[in-house]
């Protein structure tokens, strides 16, 4: 209508749908039940509301989880403290770092029953089954009802001979006692002065595996504990004294390995750990794929620390696989001498047991571990081992040119042409990893030559990496494999 109307009726439209929007709150806590309640409110509240549905159409329903997330989400919450505090191995006393799944005792099973009565269960989850919790089935072993803050059961007592666990000193004490074993079980693999690798299969002691493992997985964060040990083999390395063997570390891997990981893995007790045995093992573990023919790594994923370890070696086995194939003269060979003119083609066949023209540097003898003691034809830099001269790269890529100089003298010079593929092979390593390991110490730069994409590398690049990195030389012996 066309007509003029008082200003104190007049409102702005946001203000009548925010009273409408009030109204229909009001409404909606008006009671439904009662006997002063409004009949009509009754019928209204049987039949259906649009405002009711815009409500629940405008909020977020979550999805319900699924059983892998509550597996996963489950994992989390059990291993996210740890359940001992500090463990007394021998006459060590080592402050723990994860969450290990060591069985309740008696009076915790009865704590954890009773605060397994209560549900616990994470809401969305519809429901469980036994199935559908393998991976953290073996872990509930260990309980969420366990003591974390302070007091006795926050330490636990293992021997350190047969790592047999304890909750109390005096049971400890009393097994130490009593334990007469002096060495793992299994078989020697490896053994160089008073440090020997144990090679135990899980099938056959179990029980030592078990409590090996859990032992272990104190100091491990990322993987998974399963209590089946049949199907892994451990490698315990020890250092013996006068009475037993002592354990500094093992690794463990799979029997039977679809993706030909040579590696599961890998622990150093920590008041041994900084004193290269870590480096012994990982060594050994490409060494037993190499002698089994397949290209070895380690299993996926790699912690932080476990990165900084393969990195290490990596970046050393390549460094000194450079230093051999870039060299003219066996590294073993310092000096040559001969009569008349020489025989280019005997530089790399010499051995340092059959030639006597050459002339040998006398060095001190430089003690190693515990009573181990270094051959005298030792190269002084580290290089890879003479076996590696026995690739396809020595023998048909690789060639040397002498050039003769205006004093009289000749100048020699190495050079190959190879393929990425080729140094893998050679160095026993898979492809990608011994790309990334180039990459990361500045080795993978590609330059273009003749309208083709290629990386060069030089014995001058080689040794700047090999200062940097601090190279050294291998810390096992292939000598003392015992296999």
């Amino acid at each position: 209508m066309d007509e003029w109307v008082l200003e104190s009726i007049v409102r702005p439209a946001e203000d009548e749908e925010a009273a409408q929007r009030s109204a229909v709150r009001k409404r909606k806590r008006t009671p439904t039940n009662g006997e002063g309640s409004d009949p009509r409110s009754r019928e209204n509240s049987h039949g259906p509301s649009v405002v009711d549905d815009q409500l629940d159409e405008s909020a977020e329903v979550e999805p319900p989880m699924t059983e892998e997330e509550y597996d996963i989400q489950h994992h989390k919450q059990i291993t996210a403290k740890r359940n001992f505090e500090n463990v007394i191995f021998g006459h060590w006393k080592i402050k723990t770092w994860y969450f290990s799944p060591y069985p309740l005792v008696e009076t915790e099973a009865e704590e954890s029953a009773l605060a397994a009565s209560q549900d616990q269960r994470i809401p969305g989850v519809r429901r469980t089954t036994v199935r559908s919790h393998g991976r953290t089935s073996d872990i509930l072993a260990g309980g969420l009802g366990r003591a974390h803050t302070s007091g006795e059961k926050s330490t636990l007592w293992v021997c350190d001979r047969c790592f047999k666990y304890m909750t109390d000193g005096a049971s400890w004490e009393l097994h130490t006692r009593k334990c007469n074993r002096k060495s793992p079980p299994g078989r020697k693999v490896y053994q160089r002065g008073a440090h020997i690798i144990w090679e135990v299969d899980g099938a056959k002691d179990k029980l030592y595996c078990q409590n090996l493992s859990l032992f272990g997985k104190l100091f491990i964060d990322i993987k998974t504990l399963y209590f089946d040990m049949e199907n892994f083999m451990f490698y315990v390395l020890t250092d013996a004294d006068s009475q037993r063997d002592h354990v500094l570390g093992f690794f463990s891997k799979e029997k039977v390995s679809y993706d030909d990981y040579n590696l599961a893995c890998i622990v150093v007790l920590p008041p041994y750990q900084r004193k290269s045995y870590g480096m012994l093992l990982i060594e050994f573990s490409y060494e037993l794929s190499r002698r089994a023919g397949r290209v070895g790594t380690p299993e996926r994923p790699l912690s932080d620390l476990g990165l900084r370890s393969y990195l290490t070696y990596w970046i050393s086995v390549l460094i000194r696989f450079f230093r051999r194939l870039l060299s003219v003269l066996p590294p073993e060979v310092p000096v040559v001498r001969s009569t008349g003119m020489p025989d280019l083609s005997r530089l790399r066949s010499m051995s340092t047991d059959s030639s006597d023209d050459i002339i040998r540097v006398r060095k001190k003898k430089a003690k190693g571990w515990d009573g181990e003691v270094g051959s005298s034809s030792d190269p002084p830099l580290a290089v890879a081992p003479a076996i590696v001269e026995s690739d396809a790269i020595f023998k048909s890529l690789r060639t040397v040119e002498t050039r003769l100089n205006p004093d009289g003298s000749a100048t020699s010079h190495a050079t190959v042409r190879c393929t990425l593929a080729g140094i893998a092979e050679a160095t026993n390593m898979r492809i990608e990893d011994a790309a990334f390991a180039l990459n990361e110490c500045g080795l993978l730069l590609r330059r273009t030559q003749d309208a083709e994409q290629i990386v060069m590398i030089s014995r001058e690049m080689v040794e700047v990496v090999a200062r940097e990195r601090g190279v050294k030389k291998m810390m096992m012996d292939l000598n003392h494999v015992l296999l």
